[in-house]
């Protein structure tokens, strides 16, 4: 696999080769990878890079150019093996073109382009990440009329940027803040409309009116007096509302939210029932924005569905259990003792709702069995989801389907090789949710999806879903999607052949994500679990767990940091330290991984333990267990690999029958 290629010309121009700065050579070689940055991917000939690079071009120019381009290659793409062709700096008809490598200009171009479509805390942040990427004057010291021309484009898109962040924080309530840096903006550009007026509609905003009517005056005098023109429509318009009081913009969220929840509290009776409905919406809102916000609104979510039973109305503890269709991406639960808690809850309700209970209502309260049974052996949780898509389907209502389609989802793992099955769901799942605006389950649909096609090898496909889901994610403030596309693109890495340590760092990068992320189900021991995967794929001994930053925790042998996968990495273990006759008891005591997206990988070293220790009973249930994923990629998890199922088939039958 190649390593990871970052150009940068938001500063002196670049490159950085997984992480290290690449040497890059004197100001004319650099030119050539910034004149190629400047072209966007497109071809540019070898003659319109010998113009562009010397004012009177020596004698031998074409020849210079193809030594600094082939000294560019070896800065770049450090591993690349003689006389096979560059996949970076690739030759392209009659020129070269820049191909497949992180840019931050064009980075930024696409950021400050996007952010226009998304939320304002999401245009917010993204319009932060992108300013965050300069580090100085664009293409420095570089002084050709191209290199000039990008500088003014790249500055000017950099002002727009500035002035659309200090937009969205005025329309998030933080208007107060922007005040100074609009103010030094102001004086730095007194040419820019814009700013003048984002600058009174912050004081305005602030509370300080006559400060705004002040700098709309003071813009309208400058433009008049220096430049000779009458202040644009938009300055016109933001004076005469401020003089009537009336800025036509939406108030604050927080103004909102504080107003609204002070009505609330006057006008709703402490006692009312539609408190507790209104706290389980409030609850699944909290839950979706991840880290602290998911862990609270776990815990929280139980006593709600205890106050309603206590009140003795089934129907309404349905409809509080119901509210919280929080759907999940991964199999393993992020706390077993609050999921069984809630899946008693669940089925005391059906058997004490009346029979003429709606179907949507009875699909919730399977559903809610289906999907918090997860990753556990037995037969009712996948009988309850498939009971609660039934019903849904019967009922007619889009988001209950939608809810017993993601439950469908966490319980289609009775065995190995259903990747298939699962992908059918996604697809189901993600154009139902895409047809109804129900955005939390099209986000659920991709990364099923993407999760289903990682096991069939479609890497491609699966890629389109990582994007479409991260985009949703961005759009509609789901941090946590990050965290499941941020560990496909690690697993990509990992399959695509890379070597060991690359595949390694880009795992401990996805797993520096996981901190806060309020899903200790997925955290607890991915890390570990990923790095051993791929070493005994690769045919490489264990080693104790790895940490994100890139130290080990503390175990040795013994396995310490593995979380749940103890049983099935203390043998590789074992055997990595000598400790063959304890590594082969260890195997004997290896159970059947629990249904979940992990299974495949969780036998493979079950199989690979067996074979190393000499143990056919164990051997052939891994084998066994294995047959039905034989054409799959032992990668349906979506974000660890320990690659082709068939590899790993072909060596437990070798065994078996030697």
């Amino acid at each position: 696999m190649s390593a990871d290629v970052r150009v940068g010309v938001l500063g002196p121009v670049t490159a950085w080769v997984d992480g290290a700065e690449a040497t890059l050579g004197g100001p004319r070689q650099r030119a050539v990878l910034a004149r190629l940055v400047a072209a966007r991917g497109r071809v540019v000939t070898a003659g319109r890079l010998v113009e562009d690079l010397w004012e009177d071009p020596p004698q031998g120019a074409l020849v210079t150019l193809r030594t600094f381009v082939a000294a560019l290659r070896r800065g770049i793409e450090p591993g690349r093996t003689a006389r096979t062709p560059a996949r970076l700096l690739v030759t392209d008809g009659p020129g070269y073109a820049l191909r497949g490598v992180e840019v931050d200009a064009w980075s930024f171009e696409a950021t400050v382009s996007g952010a226009r479509d998304l939320a304002p805390g999401a245009a917010h942040a993204a319009l932060d990440r992108a300013l965050d990427a300069w580090r100085g004057t664009p293409y420095a010291a570089l002084d050709q009329p191209w290199a000039v021309a990008e500088r003014a484009r790249l500055a000017e898109l950099r002002l727009v940027a500035t002035e659309r962040r200090a937009e969205m924080r005025i329309s998030l309530g933080a208007a107060a803040d922007v005040v100074p840096g609009l103010d030094a903006h102001v004086a730095e550009h007194p040419w820019r409309e814009e700013s003048w007026r984002l600058l009174a509609l912050a004081l305005y905003r602030s509370g300080r009116q006559a400060e705004a009517l002040a700098v709309l005056r003071r813009a309208r005098t400058m433009l008049g007096g220096e430049l000779g023109v009458d202040p644009g429509p938009r300055l016109v318009e933001l004076e005469a509302q401020v003089l009537r009081h009336e800025v036509g913009s939406a108030p604050a969220p927080d103004d909102v939210w504080r107003d609204t929840t002070t009505a609330y509290e006057r006008v709703v009776a402490a006692g009312a029932r539609s408190r507790l409905e209104s706290t389980a919406t409030l609850l699944r809102a909290l839950a979706l924005t991840g880290g602290a916000g998911l862990a609270a609104a776990r815990s929280q979510r139980m006593g709600a569905v205890r106050a309603a039973e206590q009140l003795g109305d089934p129907e309404l503890t349905a409809r509080v259990i119901g509210a919280f269709d929080v759907p999940g991406a991964w199999t393993r639960s992020d706390d077993a003792e609050l999921a069984a808690e809630a899946v008693a809850a669940a089925e005391r309700t059906l058997d004490a709702l009346p029979a003429d209970a709606p179907d949507a209502v009875r699909s919730r309260l399977l559903a809610t069995v289906g999907g918090e049974s997860r990753g556990l052996p037995g037969p009712r949780g996948p009988e309850a989801a498939r009971r609660a898509e039934a019903l849904a389907r019967r009922s007619g209502d889009p988001a209950v389907l939608a809810f017993a389609l993601a439950g469908r989802y966490l319980t289609a793992f009775d065995r190995t090789g259903l990747a298939r099955e699962r992908d059918a769901i996604g697809t189901e799942l993600g154009d139902l949710a895409a047809r109804h605006g129900l955005s939390t389950f099209e986000v659920l649909g991709h990364l099923v999806r993407m999760q289903a096609l990682s096991a069939l090898g479609r890497w491609d496909a699966a890629q389109q879903h990582a994007d479409a889901a991260a985009a949703l994610g961005l759009r509609h403030e789901r941090p946590l999607v990050e965290v499941f596309t941020r560990w496909f693109a690690a697993l990509r890495t990992a399959a695509s052949g890379a070597p060991v340590d690359d595949a390694e760092r880009a795992y401990r990068r996805a797993a520096a994500l996981l901190d806060g992320s309020g899903m200790p189900g997925l955290a607890d021991g991915l890390l570990p679990l990923a790095v051993l995967a791929l070493r005994v794929w690769h045919g490489l001994p264990a080693e104790p767990a790895p940490r994100a930053d890139g130290g080990a925790a503390d175990g040795g042998a013994a396995g310490g940091g593995w979380g749940p996968y103890e049983p099935w990495a203390r043998p590789h273990l074992l055997l990595s330290h000598g400790a063959d006759a304890d590594a082969a008891a260890a195997v004997r005591r290896i159970p059947d991984p629990p249904p979940g997206l992990l299974a495949e990988v969780l036998w493979v070293l079950a199989g690979r333990a067996a074979i190393a220790v000499g143990d056919r009973r164990v051997a052939e249930r891994a084998r066994a267990a294995l047959v039905p994923a034989a054409d799959e990629v032992a990668a349906g998890s979506g974000v660890l690999t320990a690659g082709p199922v068939g590899d790993h088939l072909r060596a437990l039958t070798e065994f078996l029958t030697s």
